[in-house]
């Protein structure tokens, strides 16, 4: 026999507890008032019964025998009718075995009328009662039992009520879910780059508190990541003052190694104190407006700037899904703030060119949106470090030089931006070699 499982969500199971008591609730409800107009009606019939009988039996008694025959139809009711024939049909019925009519029958019948029941069988059994009248023939009394009747609209009535039962339980169990459920899709949705619309502080005192401190604790998180990053971009501001003067003074120093050295050591700071200024501003990147470009046009043009420089840096596809793309864009337009798009493509590429020695820009268009990946021959990231390498400040040793003069920030602030844009952005290596960097960006307009 199989466990009985209970759904799996919260509002299911609200949903069915409460359902399950009020319907527990109703039945019990129904149930006693039934059962007490139940004894009511079988009370006041039989009182009915021992009443018409009486009077019904008294009645044809005193009636001469040749008129008695047309008074009884007169006398017959819904369960029972009274017949002249001379003996009854079935079988003797056990009296202590008979239904509560037979008794009430007996208790009503004079006794000088000799009452004697008897079974009679078939598709719809009932019972007759022989009674001999003071002229000695005989009166047979049919009785057909049946229940207490039920009013024709009362089952559309039950099932009225409960219907309401099930769409008052769906009321309060979608009124006691939805604040919840607010609260955890803000929660699922709480991004510091991007901050969401405060939750509405309305309904009851419960949900209102919950509202309030969770907003609360988006505020003080926005604060303190604000005041984080700005404190990461005045240090590195602040510290390119001293290190521009440090590489004046290392100028005016006469030709040696350690005048090179120096020189190299400061221009490796210098490069890290700009990329920490620019991983700062791009925790910022909803500064800059959003306006409509054509994408191929966008992409074309980034390209062509890496071409006229030397390097080698292809532009594969089209956003309107075609393989051979044409100069001057296929009018593709997508809403986006172009300078932190270019610095996501940039940094990649860039990344590319220097760690596979060329790049390959491929633009693809799904249900999705637009895929942007840029791929290298280069040796490619561990598995294990697929995720690690999108934090600030990390660097694979065994597959970057670090002679190249990497930071460890240039996928962190790409992965920043790509989420500024409202994309994705993913890491894979390629089967043939090489790494693939995604770029998932909503669908165009």
């Amino acid at each position: 026999m199989m466990p009985l499982r209970l759904p799996q969500s919260l509002a299911a199971r609200l949903a069915l507890i409460l359902f399950i008591g009020l319907v527990l609730a109703y039945g019990l409800s129904f149930s006693s008032q039934f059962y007490e107009r139940y004894h009511t009606g079988r009370n006041v019939m039989l009182t009915n019964l021992s009443t018409d009988v009486s009077t019904a039996v008294a009645l044809l008694d005193r009636l001469p025998a040749n008129e008695r025959a047309e008074w009884l139809p007169l006398l017959e009711r819904r369960n029972y009718r009274y017949r002249l024939q001379p003996k009854p049909l079935g079988e003797p019925m056990n009296i202590q075995q008979a239904p509560l009519a037979a008794h009430t029958i007996a208790q009503a019948v004079n006794p000088r009328f000799q009452p004697q029941f008897f079974n009679v069988p078939g598709p719809m059994p009932h019972f007759q009662v022989q009674l001999r009248l003071t002229d000695g023939n005989s009166l047979i009394l049919d009785v057909t039992p049946g229940g207490i009747p039920i009013a024709q609209w009362l089952p559309v009535v039950l099932i009225l009520q409960l219907l309401v039962l099930l769409g008052c339980t769906w009321l309060a169990v979608h009124m006691a879910i939805r604040p919840l459920t607010r609260l955890a899709q803000a929660v699922d949705q709480l991004d510091p780059d991007t901050p969401s619309p405060d939750l509405v502080e309305q309904g009851p005192s419960e949900v209102v508190y919950a509202a309030r401190a969770f907003n609360t604790l988006q505020g003080r998180i926005a604060a303190f990541l604000k005041e984080r990053m700005q404190l990461l971009a005045a240090i590195s501001h602040d510290l390119q003052t001293p290190i521009t003067r440090m590489k004046l003074r290392v100028e005016q120093m006469h030709g040696s190694q350690e005048k090179d050295k120096l020189w190299g050591d400061l221009s490796e700071m210098q490069h890290l104190v700009r990329e920490g200024v620019a991983y700062a501003r791009s925790m910022d990147s909803a500064a800059e407006p959003e306006c409509r470009i054509d994408l191929d046009a966008f992409l074309d043009s980034l390209v062509c700037d890496y071409q006229d420089s030397g390097q080698p840096v292809r532009l594969i596809g089209a956003a309107d899904g075609s393989l051979d793309k044409s100069t001057g864009g296929s009018g593709t337009i997508i809403n986006t703030r172009p300078h932190a798009l270019r610095r996501v493509l940039t940094n990649l590429l860039d990344n590319a060119i220097k760690f596979g020695g060329s790049a390959e820009l491929h633009v693809q268009s799904s249900a999705s949106g637009i895929l942007l990946q840029v791929l290298d021959n280069g040796p490619g990231i561990p598995e294990a470090e697929l995720a690690q390498v999108l934090q600030p400040f990390y660097r694979v040793e065994s597959s970057r030089n670090r002679d190249t003069g990497g930071t460890g920030l240039g996928l962190a602030i790409a992965q920043q931006l790509s989420q500024a844009l409202g994309g994705r952005l993913t890491l894979q290596n390629r089967p043939s070699g090489g790494l693939c960097v995604t770029v998932e960006l909503p669908p165009p307009l």
